[in-house]
């Protein structure tokens, strides 16, 4: 394998001098060892950074301590009253999760995960997180998970929960109780990120990062004095999401981010790399990207063997001793390792023989070491250029005792015997008394408010500016847009485009985009977030008015620089072009969209991706979303499993608007028309950034087929933003009647059919628009509850249910996407209720094969009711047979959702 092939490729100006150099290389090998040699290269390299030789960086070094002893800053906090807040600290939290468990079997929680990072936390916490007591936005910090108990415990230590808040871990229904893990949802003024979904902390912290410098960039608020922290376990390493931003972070130089990879070496079931060595393969991943990279992997006490390692022979075997073995030498006795690890080579065993067993045992990790995790966290914050990341090595349970330490199980150990509290207690130097451990029941300690660890601890956050975590909410308001007059962003699209223009919504859309970035209230607050899509959905108009961020402005000329809508960059850019990620364009999303709570700045973030591959593709991020209370618009663009002709089975949507049914604060919308989609657009605006705002978040699904649209109706938008309206009604004077709901684009084979009804069966149709069934649902369940409750008061009726109470006739819905979201008001229409829909996998093919093949044009929509007439014997089933073979419509074809 070549990795510096270039040096067999360019003129060797030298051959003697090279040779000459060569042979000395041979030399030291053959004199000194290869551990020799090494050394000497190592310096070498070194010296060629120093003197500016364009020398790359090695991918991996060696495994020990990134910065040496004789390099680490002076540790200025007191070592033994942390060590002794730290032991509260520890102890605390296995007690919220011991007596949890004790108390109500199989509630859960996680001993293990804080008991190998406490000092990872406790640094930060003493010395390094910048809160908001100053009236500023502090750090931002992504606490790992399944640490919870940890920080719950400090918490309750500096005085901001109580013993009762402790006693209610993972029982918080009845309220006062504490969420399992991070979530900003259920502790509003507490939590600011949510994490424990594994992977999407990291993905998360970084686009935080950069969109700190976006906010930056763009003069709208200060954020340099802020960093990023991203705590993470090794194993949630592995997630796609925990790597996915790697790259970008390092390529946007994001210095003010800094992540701490917990490296236990375990993930829930075994070791992470038991064969191999996850923090040698992390450095080369991190560092391969462009990351500063600082490894914290053995304590002080392994200083002086190093020190003493002329040979080398130490270093050889950190170097080749697999995780799996280093997780087994953190369970076996100090007789143990000094056979299996110093044992093989005698200089090895000579170097350990002032040592005795327990001082074998209990040589430290570097993630347990404050000295040495200080000087990590000191470098990392004052470095430019890049991000870090932090690698520090611990052990799973540390301090817990030998039956959970590093044990396969750890994670399930959710409780300790009295006998484990007991040896806890005493590792901690705690003076619990032996009669408070009897009944098994951990009671929860602390020092007392006049001890010299509470002030030492408190006095440590108000040189930092307050507590950590906390989210502060400051509510600014702004002027939003007018709905009258030459002002009024909305204008355009709802007066429509007349019957001689035609316009898709997603253009629309587009053109609403412009008129927004304009507005004098808004226009500064809105971000535009596109997965490399903007051609696609007519956004390229954008690049040249409003440009796309980079962070070191367009040092290039582009391809189309003559163009009108050239691709043009710059470094206040407006609009956040993610590249092909919808992963990293949703967590743009969501720093932009909580950006009114991390920095008191409202923003009204626009993410616009193929509607395929929002919901489906970062579901879990858009959960995450609404638990981080975020605001915002997504817009599942080129929607719709017929109207996208041509792409096929996996760019044709029809299921999306199901999967946002499981969203609670996210309100779903399936415009049929450029007016609709406005007026939703705006009620987002007022709903989320008006003098009251909710927090919710808005999916709009937009297609790309033309079609004229019409001016909004008079009276018309309670309906819209409530999820149904008339939008067209009967003729009247026909024999029977029928109600058809239409949605999206499938409005149009709706209107066909209501042609096609009266003129051939003599059926008068009303055709509604259904722009939320999801809104529709959610009223009906909210009426339906209301109404159990209360079952001696005036019963309630749902939205849906008075809307078509007055109608006549069956009822029949069809929308570009599945049966099942039209079939979840069905039970709440006063009549019978028909679903047609696009359930099964999508073709390549044209919009009318496919609408045919699908059953949702305009014959199977007539078909469909002329079938609801018969069902309540208002008109012939030979009619309806009759209706089949005049459409050509073949009875025996294979279901579409098998197809």
């Amino acid at each position: 394998m070549f990795i510096d092939g270039f040096v067999r490729q360019l003129p060797d100006i030298d051959p003697q001098e090279t040779g000459e150099w060569l042979d000395s290389l041979d030399s030291v090998i053959e004199i000194g060892g290869r551990s020799r040699a090494r050394y000497v290269l190592a310096r070498l390299m070194e010296r060629a950074r120093e003197q500016g030789v364009g020398v790359p960086a090695m991918v991996t070094s060696d495994y020990i301590n990134t910065i040496p002893p004789e390099q680490e800053p002076w540790f200025p906090g007191d070592e033994l009253l942390e060590r002794r807040i730290r032991a509260y600290i520890r102890w605390n939290a296995m007690a919220m999760v011991d007596r949890s468990n004790h108390r109500f079997e199989g509630l859960g929680g996680h001993l293990s995960t804080f008991a190998s990072a406490a000092a990872l936390y406790d640094v930060g916490f003493n010395h390094f997180f910048r809160g908001k007591a100053d009236g500023g936005a502090g750090d931002q910090i992504f606490f790992q998970g399944h640490a919870a108990p940890g920080i719950y415990a400090r918490a309750f230590l500096e005085g901001r929960l109580t013993e009762e808040h402790l006693d209610r871990f993972r029982r918080e229904v009845d309220g006062g109780g504490l969420p399992s893990y991070p979530h900003p949802r259920r502790m509003p003024e507490f939590w600011e990120f949510p994490t424990v979904s594994m992977g999407l902390g990291p993905l998360n912290a970084v686009a935080q990062a950069r969109f700190n410098r976006y906010l930056l960039h763009r003069e709208l608020v200060d954020t340099s004095k802020s960093k990023v922290w991203a705590f993470v376990g090794d194993g949630e390493m592995d997630e796609p999401e925990a790597m996915a931003g790697l790259s970008l972070a390092a390529r946007e130089q994001l210095d003010n981010l800094i992540f701490v990879v917990n490296c236990n070496l375990q993930r829930l079931d075994g070791p992470v790399r038991g064969n191999g060595k996850i923090i040698q393969e992390l450095e080369a991943i991190f560092r391969g990207a462009g990351w500063n990279v600082i490894k914290v992997i053995w304590g002080r006490g392994w200083d002086e063997l190093l020190m003493r390692d002329v040979d080398g022979v130490l270093l050889n075997q950190m170097n080749s001793t697999v995780d799996g073995e280093f997780q087994k030498y953190a369970v076996e006795s100090g007789a143990y390792i000094r056979e299996h690890f110093f044992g093989p080579d005698p200089r090895l065993r000579r170097m350990v023989e002032h040592l005795s067993d327990d001082d074998l045992r209990m040589l430290p990790r570097g993630g347990h070491d404050y000295r040495k995790l200080y000087a990590a966290y000191k470098m990392a914050v004052e470095h430019e250029g890049s991000p870090t990341v932090i690698l520090a090595k611990t052990i799973k349970g540390w301090t817990l005792g030998q039956s959970i330490e590093s044990r396969n199980a750890t994670h399930q150990i959710k409780k300790l015997t009295p006998a484990e509290l007991a040896v806890f207690r005493d590792r901690l130097q705690l003076e619990i008394p032996d009669s408070a451990l009897g009944d098994g029941d951990a009671p929860f300690w602390h020092p007392g408010v006049d001890s010299p660890e509470y002030e030492y601890m408190m006095a440590r956050r108000r040189s930092l500016d307050g507590p950590v975590p906390e989210r502060v909410v400051n509510t600014k308001t702004f002027a939003l847009p007018a709905r009258e007059g030459a002002g009024n962003p909305f204008a355009d699209v709802l007066a429509g485009t007349g019957d001689k223009v035609q316009a898709s919504t997603t253009t629309a859309f587009a053109r609403l985009m412009r008129n927004l970035l304009r507005d004098p209230g808004v226009g500064t607050r809105v971000v535009p977030i596109i997965p490399d899509e903007a051609r696609t959905f007519g956004l390229d108009a954008l690049f040249r008015d409003h440009k796309i961020y980079a962070p070191f402005g367009q040092r290039y000329e582009p391809v189309d620089a003559d163009l009108l809508l050239s691709y043009r960059e710059a470094r206040n850019g407006r609009i956040l072009e993610e590249g092909i990620t919808e992963a990293g364009s949703m967590a743009s999303f969501t720093a932009a969209g909580t950006s009114y709570a991390t920095w008191s700045q409202p923003m009204i973030p626009f993410f616009i991706f193929y509607s395929m591959f929002g919901f489906q593709r970062v579901g879990d991020l858009i959960w995450s979303f609404g638990d981080q209370r975020g605001r915002g618009f997504l817009l599942g663009a080129t929607a719709g499993r017929t109207t996208l002709a041509g792409e096929g089975l996996q760019h044709c949507d029809g299921q999306s608007h199901l999967l946002a049914s499981a969203y609670p604060n996210c309100r779903a919308y399936d415009p049929a028309f450029a007016y609709e989609m406005g007026a939703i657009i705006r009620d987002g605006i007022e709903r989320m950034y008006g003098a009251e705002p909710e927090d919710c978040f808005y999916y709009l699904t937009l297609y790309n087929e033309n079609y004229s649209m019409p001016a909004m109706p008079e009276g018309v938008e309670d309906g819209i933003i409530r999820g149904l309206y008339r939008f067209r009604s009967a003729g009247g004077g026909a024999a029977h009647r029928a109600q058809i709901l239409a949605s999206g684009t499938a409005m149009l084979a709706a209107l066909d059919a209501q042609q096609i009804l009266l003129a051939e069966f003599d059926v008068d149709v009303d055709v509604w628009s259904a722009t939320s069934y999801k809104l529709l649902r959610e009223d009906a369940l909210s009426v339906e509850r209301w109404n159990r409750l209360h079952p001696t008061e005036p019963a309630r009726t749902p939205y849906v249910t008075e809307q078509l109470r007055d109608s006549e006739g069956p009822i029949v819905a069809v929308s570009d996407f599945m049966k099942a979201i039209p079939d979840q008001v069905a039970r709440f229409a006063p009549r019978p209720f028909t679903s047609l829909g696009t359930d099964g996998y999508g073709f390549s093919d044209t919009r009318v094969a496919l609408r045919r093949h699908f059953e949702v044009d305009a014959p199977n929509i007539a078909v469909a009711v002329l079938q609801g007439l018969a069902q309540t014997e208002a008109i012939k089933a030979e009619v309806v047979h009759e209706a089949i073979a005049r459409f050509d419509l073949d009875p025996e074809r294979t279901d579409p959702r098998v197809a």
